[in-house]
């Protein structure tokens, strides 16, 4: 049976070219073909009989070709293809992923306008492709930390221990087990708790002891993850219970660490389309790392 990719999206960028280097990475890690994709946009009001009747041959795209250039001589390069397609890339990107391992992207290619932060090709394959999604940010990004961190590669997973997502907790430990990394969980829980007093009104009680919350959280987080240590013994694994906003925590470990691995919601029977919460996109747009995005196991496509 052959190993799947891992696919770098490629469209001539800088931010592509970060990400088709982190993909590269990846492949060799993985033992893995690296895939690289460049999709030529039309506009959407092309009329298809105005279109080619086939894309051009990859040898004759300029963005593969220098991607190919790039790469040709590197002593260490794993099996490599490149690929041609026309389309919308927020459409046709997310539709690799039931071929692919890993799908990689830049945080923002050559569309779209210069104030978005993150891209909606990016945004699009992260909430859509059926395998994990690697947004790599641009270098320079401010984080505010909540305190050093011990030094050594590190990939950093949040944990929501009322809706524990055990996808992302293994995409985290094999992930860290194959950088030689540790894994840091965070696992936030609400504080100050606010209880709802009239509609549209909310008060904060102090009749709840933040203790026996906290205590209770580690509880839960240190049975989630005993499974995964045990799966990885070689992998050191950390647990930080922190009060207050997960996506706030988990931008702040992102500072220095090799990865941040965050979870997508699983659909639900009155919201069928796919969705990637508030703290998946926050992390997208503000971590300082690569972020990883994983799809929850059973999801069906």
């Amino acid at each position: 049976m052959s190993t799947l990719p891992v696919i770098a999206a490629a469209d001539g960028s800088d931010d592509s070219l970060r990400a088709l280097e982190w993909a590269f990475g990846a492949a060799r890690m993985r033992e893995a073909p690296l895939r690289v994709v460049h999709v030529r946009q039309y506009a959407p009001w092309a009329q298809p009989e105005v279109l080619p009747a086939a894309p051009p041959e990859p040898d004759q795209d300029p963005v593969l070709n220098e991607v190919r250039t790039r790469l040709e001589y590197r002593a260490d390069r794993p099996v490599t293809e490149y690929l041609l397609l026309e389309g919308s890339p927020a459409a046709v990107l997310p539709e690799l992923g039931s071929t692919a391992q890993l799908l990689v992207l830049g945080s923002r290619g050559r569309g779209g306008f210069a104030s978005l932060i993150l891209g909606s090709n990016s945004m699009a394959a992260a909430r859509d492709a059926e395998c994990p999604v690697v947004v790599v940010p641009r270098p320079g990004r401010e984080v505010h930390e909540n305190g050093p961190a011990a030094p050594g590669p590190r990939v950093v997973v949040g944990l929501h221990v009322d809706s524990p997502d055990e996808a992302s907790l293994a995409f985290a430990f094999t992930e860290a087990a194959r950088r030689a990394a540790r894994v840091q969980v965070v696992a936030a829980y609400a504080w100050p708790l606010q209880m709802w007093a009239v509609p549209g009104d909310f008060i904060t009680t102090s009749t709840v002891d933040q203790a026996a919350i906290e205590t209770g959280t580690r509880t839960l987080a240190d049975g989630f993850v005993a499974p995964h240590r045990e799966r990885h013994p070689e992998v050191r694994a950390d647990v930080d219970v922190v009060p207050g906003d997960a996506a706030g925590h988990l931008v702040a470990a992102s500072k220095d660490a090799d990865l941040v691995v965050v979870g997508r919601h699983r659909r639900r029977l009155l919201a069928p389309a796919r969705m990637i919460g508030s703290v998946t996109q926050a992390v997208l747009l503000h971590a300082a790392s690569p972020v990883a995005v994983v799809p929850p196991t059973g999801e069906e496509s």
